[in-house]
């Protein structure tokens, strides 16, 4: 199949890759011709070293590449999907189908990813949300990963499904779109919230309760907005939350750490040197989370520290310090 991938950062370049090596014709997109000349130059991604991209890759800076593809894949940060969505509004069928790979809440209309497309296409086309625990880095290296496909229409999934699987890259479908994206986008809130605790010097024990609590938050205010609760039970949800909340290779969480050792906020976004999503996410979880009534205490927590300046060890202990509850009332099983 022709397939264009928009986005040429680390994960859409080993999405690129895989799509290639499926022996798909696959052209990546950037946003400025000197990134796209120099990757077609080197033939390597900074951001994947020692990766070499496949001959069999072709590279432009010109969204016209959509044209005639059967899947166009959106890899472009959460802020910058609006806008690239609206650019090929005019070059998409009925019979294309859009599949979203950025992880994020739009801020202000607190919109999800595909959500955004559809509404910037006009909602020509189906429109597929691919997440899962996938650090880019490891995707390129060809490590085994396992990922969902998750859209309304059954079919459109399991279509992107059959177009990534191979025998490293193992993809399992689904319709629940809404708790795939809202796994996805708060899992990098969670692992701003671990990275800060590690910086602060606290051990696994807070980790692993800050991860707990935080997926029976973002699953509380899933189902309320129409998501499952098994998906938050699956790799979109426990599985993206523990390799974000775990690993360095988490722009979040090393964000995070930065944080916790009394790094500023915007100069620790700043060092990590690309897009710390979770940063974005917190506030429009937030906003979700009033509108539908949900309690939120680690991202309201987060908030605090992120947006209003507040010192991370003053807003923990206030969050251990909450009102005795018993661990089912807050719960999400």
């Amino acid at each position: 199949m022709k397939i264009a991938v928009l986005g040429s950062g680390g994960w859409g370049t080993a999405l690129a890759m895989l799509l290639a090596e499926n022996g798909h014709t696959v052209t990546l997109w950037s946003y400025l011709e000197e990134e796209s000349r120099q990757l077609q130059q080197t033939r390597e991604n900074p951001l994947l070293p020692g990766v070499t991209l496949p001959e069999s890759l072709s590279y432009t800076w010109d969204l016209s590449c959509v044209r005639g593809c059967g899947v166009v894949v959106m890899a472009t940060p959460s802020f910058g999907v609006r806008s690239t969505a609206e650019g090929i509004r005019g070059m998409l069928t009925p019979e294309t189908i859009l599949v979203s790979v950025s992880k994020g809440i739009e801020k202000g209309s607190s919109l999800r990813m595909t959500e955004i497309i559809r509404q910037a296409t006009g909602d020509l086309c189906p429109v597929v949300a691919l997440s899962g625990p996938s650090h880019a880095e490891e995707v390129a290296r060809r490590v085994p990963t396992a990922v969902v496909s998750a859209c309304p229409d059954q079919a459109a999934a399991e279509t992107v499904q059959d177009l990534f699987l191979n025998d490293r890259f193992r993809v399992y479908s689904s319709s629940d779109v809404v708790g795939v994206e809202l796994g996805a986008a708060l899992k990098n809130v969670m692992a701003l919230c671990t990275g800060c605790c590690t910086g602060m010097g606290y051990g696994d024990n807070t980790k692993a309760m800050l991860m707990t609590r935080g997926l029976a938050e973002t699953a509380r205010l899933g189902v309320a907005l129409g998501g499952r609760r098994e998906t938050f039970a699956g790799l979109a949800g426990m599985g993206d939350l523990i390799v974000t909340c775990t690993s360095m290779n988490s722009r979040n969480y090393r964000a995070g750490i930065l944080i916790g050792q009394g790094m500023p906020v915007q100069q620790a976004i700043q060092e990590i040197g690309a897009v710390v999503e979770g940063y974005y996410a917190v506030d429009s979880a937030r906003e979700l989370a009033k509108r539908a009534g949900v309690e939120m205490p680690i991202t309201q927590a987060a908030y605090q520290v992120l947006y209003e300046g507040r010192d991370p060890k003053t807003v923990l202990q206030e969050l251990m310090r909450r009102e005795k509850r018993h661990e089912m009332e807050e719960t999400w099983i």
